[in-house]
């Protein structure tokens, strides 16, 4: 009988059920195995998809781009994200998360290694809308989550992983310019040292599909393919692309996951152009926002389970709401610093309300409609790239300032607080089948 653990059949009967705690430093069960090698595969992924990132100070010059061209960078590599994760999320549906996750490395991991080919602004921008794609393996981190972990800690798990996943935004900023300089430490000019830098995280990501192969299972009885999942599993309700709770997280993740991204995209020119920071103390600054993720993600998760312990839905649904005000207040007052050592403490604290934000969201996610986990999943997710997108074009503008471009967004981020703190989330389908009973708020 093969050893393989992805193939094994489950003999434990204790270990086919959903953990209803974490057990974070054990790796003996597959629901602890998938933790953590999930959370890992996003977070190469966030390092290959946002690693050209700090190393733009070096790319304008090499490429000679434009403040409009660069904006144009930020706009692709988080565009192709937006129907990707459309895409990833009716994959994760059909054929588990565990085969749509190597699939995804293993082709995401070619534009990673050949974005050093770029010789202009096209051949760049067509490399960075490649890579976004990558950035559907979030979609892959909470489905399988769901899977693995009982509903009363969904939520804890789901920011965990998440956070942890989007913690290599913050490591991608620290680590690439030290990768560039150690490259140019070995006698390679700056033209040619963002281009090698590249191979790195493309190697991670064939590391972790050869982990996320060997080591995981779709759910805690097996892959979908050993325990025929595709016989029973009812029909794709697209109906929950009309329900207004799916419109009002995605929205929320906009504004929250949206932001996240676009300052991983901007934070290390920012800091060079309005600070006037060196490209490696740029990236260590920028970095600390990413290292937020560390504790904040998994903090709106774990506040987002025990608000629903005590308040049900209604609860998750305020939480959010309230995360997402104090963000906004905290990018308005970032964008109006006076000096760089106030605008750090301002990054920070709407660093920790826009993770918290990030985390509250799948915090709800998972018990809106749980027969179509991966289709709301990847409807939510994609919202995040929607927000990343547009805010691209504040940034891309020649005539607003970074710090305009970031009042207009904490302006914005309050407004969707505001609907965030009207709607009425609930478990269950949003329309009833006939015959049935409403479902009641929790």
């Amino acid at each position: 009988m093969s050893k393989n653990p992805s193939t094994t059949t489950v003999h434990n009967a204790s270990a086919a059920q959903p953990l209803d705690r974490i057990r974070l430093f054990s790796l003996d069960t597959i629901q602890m195995r998938s933790f953590h090698i999930t959370w890992l595969m996003f977070f190469v992924c966030f390092f290959g998809w946002f690693g050209l990132a700090p190393l733009m100070p070096a790319i304008r010059a090499d490429l000679g781009l434009t403040k409009s061209q660069i904006g144009n960078t930020i706009i692709a590599s988080v565009s192709s994200t937006i129907i990707a994760r459309l895409i990833i999320g009716k994959l994760c549906d059909k054929y588990g998360p565990r085969k749509t996750a190597v699939r995804l490395l293993l082709i995401g991991s070619i534009p990673v290694l050949l974005a050093g080919l770029a010789t202009n602004y096209t051949t760049f921008l067509l490399f960075r809308l490649a890579i976004g794609v990558i950035g559907a393996s979030f979609v892959v981190t909470q489905f399988h989550t769901s899977l693995m972990f009982a509903a009363k800690i969904k939520g804890t798990a789901n920011a965990v992983t998440g956070g942890w996943g989007n913690l290599g935004g913050g490591v991608t900023n620290m680590v690439m310019p030290i990768i560039f300089s150690a490259i140019v430490g070995f006698g390679y000019a700056p033209h040619m040292a963002w281009r090698y830098a590249m191979i790195v995280p493309a190697v991670m990501m064939w590391i972790v599909a050869f982990l996320y192969h060997r080591y995981t299972k779709d759910t805690p009885n097996g892959n979908f393919s050993e325990i025929n999942r595709s016989a029973t599993k009812t029909p794709t309700d697209w109906s929950v692309l009309a329900d207004w709770r799916v419109l009002s997280l995605t929205l929320a993740y906009a504004m929250c996951f949206g932001m996240e991204i676009t300052f991983d995209n901007v934070a290390s020119l920012h800091f060079v152009d309005t600070f006037h920071l060196s490209q490696h103390s740029a990236g260590f600054w920028a970095g600390l926002f990413g290292f937020m993720n560390i504790f904040a993600r998994a903090l709106g998760g774990i506040l987002s389970d025990k608000a629903g312990l005590r308040w049900g839905m209604r609860g998750k649904g305020s939480l959010l709401a309230g995360a997402l005000l104090l963000e906004g207040l905290g990018l308005i007052a970032f964008a109006h610093a006076p000096s760089f050592p106030i605008a750090i403490a301002f990054m920070l604290s709407f660093a920790l309300f826009l993770k918290m934000a990030n985390g509250a969201v799948y915090g709800i996610v998972p018990f809106i409609n749980e027969k179509n986990v991966g289709l709301i999943s990847g409807v939510v997710g994609a919202g995040g790239n929607l927000g990343g997108m547009l805010f691209g074009f504040l940034f891309k503008s020649t005539t607003i300032t970074y710090g305009e471009a970031f009042t207009y967004i904490g302006i914005t981020v309050l407004i969707i607080a505001a609907v965030v703190s009207v709607t009425r989330f609930r478990k269950g389908s949003a329309v009833p089948a006939p015959g049935r009973p409403v479902p009641v708020t929790v």
